[in-house]
Order: structure tokens, then sequence, then C-alpha cells
């Protein structure tokens, strides 16, 4: 795969190129990781010496208790599971995926989608299914969402990098909600973070393109849609569901 440099001269600018996006280190990712863990770390540690999961008790997605009003259940599902397989894969999924949507959006733009897509699965479950439920999966389907957005609009720029990543992103969905459709798994939760996570993808995710800089002659890439200009969409999208779930009652 060809890369661009900004030394590279008009004349050697290739007719397809294929830029990556600029390597971090993605400690956002880390950090959801480290949270996550911690509060599976207090569940166990509740239930072993209390009897019962307190966090899981005051924090999962309870459609009657959310109907009264406890809207901080449509995202404390997110770091909450029940027990250490279901903890296990969605943080290895998130080891996974996360780096990977936080080189590509940014840090807080990576962390914006995580958290809305997520709130927007708890609301898809709570709306659609009258079970208890808890995962990070929703999140990590929101971030599946994002990145084929993300993939199919710069399907051309990115080149073979970029179908085979569109490719890859539709195998991994494709699997996961036909396994979704197995007795206890909330697939309501997934197909609504994903949607929301393409949603917020093509309104507030990245829009890169080749700019040549006049001055220099260099060719460089560039992001026309910067997070400071777009994240009043994505707090829009929060409230939205909130007052969704507000308005909308649904017994438990």
């Amino acid at each position: 795969m060809n890369e661009l440099r900004p030394d590279m001269p008009p004349a050697d600018v290739p007719s397809r190129p294929a830029p990556r996006p600029p390597a971090r280190r993605p400690w956002a990712t880390y950090a959801l990781i480290g949270l996550t863990a911690l509060v599976f770390l207090l569940q166990s540690l509740s239930t072993s010496l209390l009897g019962t999961d307190l966090p899981l008790a005051w924090g999962a997605k309870i459609n009657a208790l959310i109907s009264q009003g406890e809207l901080w259940r449509l995202i404390t599902p997110l770091v909450l599971h029940a027990g250490i397989l279901h903890a296990g894969f969605n943080l290895y999924a998130l080891y996974i995926i996360g780096p990977q949507a936080e080189a590509i959006f940014g840090r807080w733009r990576f962390l914006t989608v995580y958290l809305v897509s997520g709130m927007g699965g708890v609301l898809a479950s709570y709306l659609l299914t009258a079970e208890v439920s808890v995962g990070a999966s929703s999140a990590i389907f929101g971030l599946i969402g994002a990145l084929l957005i993300f993939f199919y609009r710069h399907r051309k720029a990115l080149g073979e990098f970029g179908r085979r990543g569109l490719v890859n992103l539709l195998v991994v969905a494709g699997i996961n909600l036909v396994l979704g459709l197995s007795p206890g798994i909330d697939n309501w939760g997934h197909i609504g973070g994903l949607l929301a996570g393409a949603l917020l993808a093509l309104v507030l995710g990245p829009d890169l393109r080749l700019e040549r800089v006049e001055i220099t002659g260099q060719t460089i890439v560039s992001d026309r849609r910067a997070f400071r200009r777009t994240w009043p969409f994505a707090l829009l999208v929060g409230l939205v569901i909130l007052g969704v779930a507000l308005f909308i009652r649904r017994p438990g």
C-alpha cells in the first residue's frame, strides 16, 4: 500500500492513495477496559461478601425502574456484566476493535460514539424487550457501526485496506447478530447500538480529503469535519435518548 508523506512532490502522489489513520496510543480504550474490569471486580466482591450483586442491582437495564425515572440505567449497563465469560468476551472485543476505532476517530470522538451509541442500544432494548440486560456489547456494536460507515465513505481513498476493513467488519457484525439470536442474548441492544454508531459516524465521523498545499506543493490528508464543530449533534442525540426513555413508559 502506498502511503502519503508530507514531503512527496505532487508528481509522486499516487492516483489512488490509501492513507491510514495516524498511530495513537489508545488510552481511552485502555481506560474503558480498566473501568469495566474494575466494576466487574466490584460485582464479584459484592456477590462474595454480601451475597448479592449490588452494582448490578443498582445499574442493570430494568424497564420498570427506568420508567420510574432511573435514567442512569441507560448508561450504567455498559460497565456491568452477567458473568466472567460475558465480561471476558466483551473486554476482548473492545481490546480488538477499540484501538482501531480510537485511532480513526480520535480520543474524544471515540468516547462519544462509544457512550452515546451504547445508550442507543440500551434504549432499543428498553423499548423492544422486557428482559433485564447488562453488558458493553451495545457500545461495541456502536463502534462497529461507526467503523462500517467510515470504511464505506472512504473505500476509494483507503484502497484495499479500506475494502478489507469493510468486509471484515460486515462479517464480524453478521456473525455476532446471528449469535445474538440465541436465548439470553439481547440482540435488540446490539442492533440499536449498531444503528446509533452508524448514525453518529454519518454526522460527526471523520470526513477525510486529500488537499494540496499551494505554497509548498505538499499533499496532505485533512479531516473536513472537525469534532469541535459536530459534538453538539452527539449531545442532541444523547438528550433525545433520555427524552424518549422519560416519556415512553415500559413496564418491567
